[in-house]
């Protein structure tokens, strides 16, 4: 008699997002260890979607269907030295990527914010970090390899025809299992922070370093702290730089919150993947307890729509952790919010009540409407469908390319298929 071996218990269902706004509705939870695994999986699917690191605030990514995570598949940093790029498994969180960069010389010319987040869905929601000649992290893509929904493994690159729509695809056109990114040499960088700044100030600071990030609550007209990332061979800023003085200790963005869990201040100098995120790797990012929205306005259009906001900052406040000032630089890529315009990005970190939250979303949307805000995919917005469309010159091409490349509508979402209708 021939002894069976012990079935392996099915992988429990994660249940909600990283912030806890979202409870999944998935029936079912899938681990794969291989490519072919996955194939089959997708293959034999008629709803499925990718989970990664949990860090979006919204339902674009929940499915009454099955989920799926990729970190189970094998963790591979290949470097191409001839070309410059560097081809990982799309589920590799920043942090552990740029480690491994950082010990053959290279680097990524500029990281988001919190290292915890999935290179794959970061790509997909065309996160970023800050500074004025860095496009977001999806505009370092040189390929993609994915799985569609028949099962195919199809892989694409700057060559292909339609690249530009299937780098910030939210998820929808296949599962992501490897990217292929651009690097550059390893740098070092210094951090130091800024405190009470002007805000007829404001662009010079933007554009004062390599990346800059500055914070405000909305109680004072100005701005809190300015946090800037600067070349470790630059001299420090002034005493008096811009009116500001230096923080004599490190600081955390949201106040309360322990200085240890953030990047090394002060100026001391560091690799590049140790300051240009505000959180360190091993630590909570952020406060945890928490909601966000994100708004890319065009970059000349900054003081203005900061101007703009100053109506509903008693709505703002009360409800408000803190708030980023960042910018990035203009791409090609169809949905990114980035598209063609140098933009200023407003981010609100907010606390943890959606109720209290989503009015004060709508009030901040309806004040920068002037300016055609394109909201982050993957965070708290409330902008209707036809009028976003209209913010994107490809939105229809988007839309075509979905069906294209997923006829059946295995990766589609109720979300989705609001902001992308068949």
């Amino acid at each position: 008699m021939t002894e069976q071996a012990p079935q392996a218990a099915a992988p429990e269902v994660p249940r909600r997002n990283w912030a806890g706004n979202v409870r999944y509705a998935a029936r079912a939870f899938h681990r794969p260890t291989s490519t072919d695994e996955l194939r089959r999986l997708v293959a034999g699917s008629t709803r499925l979607r990718a989970v990664g690191s949990g860090h979006s605030f919204n339902r674009f990514g929940d499915t009454d269907g099955d989920l799926v995570s990729l970190a189970g598949l094998p963790q591979t940093v290949e470097v191409d030295h001839e070309r410059g790029q560097v081809t990982v498994s799309g589920a590799m969180r920043y942090g552990d990527l740029a480690r491994q960069l950082h010990t053959q010389g290279y680097a990524l010319a500029n990281l988001a914010s919190l290292p915890h987040i999935s290179v794959a869905g970061a790509v997909a929601t065309a996160t970023h970090g800050s500074g004025q000649t860095h496009g977001n992290l999806a505009s370092a893509v040189a390929g993609l390899e994915l799985v569609t929904a028949d099962g195919d493994l199809l892989r694409v690159d700057r060559d292909t025809d339609r690249f530009a729509g299937m780098v910030v695809g939210l998820g929808a056109l296949g599962l992501v299992t490897r990217v292929t990114l651009d690097v550059v040499p390893a740098f070092e960088l210094r951090q130091y922070v800024r405190l009470n700044l002007d805000r007829e100030a404001l662009d010079e600071a933007l554009g004062s370093a390599y990346s800059v990030s500055v914070f405000t609550d909305w109680r004072t007209p100005r701005l809190r702290e300015v946090w800037r990332k600067q070349a470790a061979d630059q001299p420090p800023p002034s005493a008096d730089w811009l009116g500001t003085t230096a923080a004599d200790e490190p600081r955390h963005p949201v106040l309360g919150m322990p200085p240890e869990n953030c990047t090394p201040q002060l100026g001391e100098p560091g690799p590049w993947h140790e300051r240009l995120p505000h959180f360190k790797l091993g630590f909570t990012p952020s406060s945890g307890d928490e909601l966000q929205s994100e708004y890319h306005v065009p970059r000349s259009a900054a003081v203005d729509a900061l101007a703009a906001l100053d109506d509903v900052a008693h709505l703002i406040a009360p409800v408000l952790l803190v708030c980023e000032l960042r910018t990035v630089a203009a791409d090609e890529l169809w949905l990114s919010p980035n598209h063609r315009r140098d933009s200023f990005v407003v981010h609100f970190t907010w606390i943890e009540d959606t109720a209290a939250v989503l009015p004060v979303v709508a009030a901040v949307e309806e004040r920068l409407a002037p300016f055609a805000p394109r909201p982050h995919w993957g965070k708290v917005f409330v902008t209707d469908p036809a009028e976003l469309a209209s913010r994107y010159p490809h939105y229809a091409d988007f839309t075509t390319l979905l069906t294209d490349l997923d006829p059946k509508g295995t990766f589609r979402t109720d979300v989705l298929d609001r902001y992308f209708p068949r």
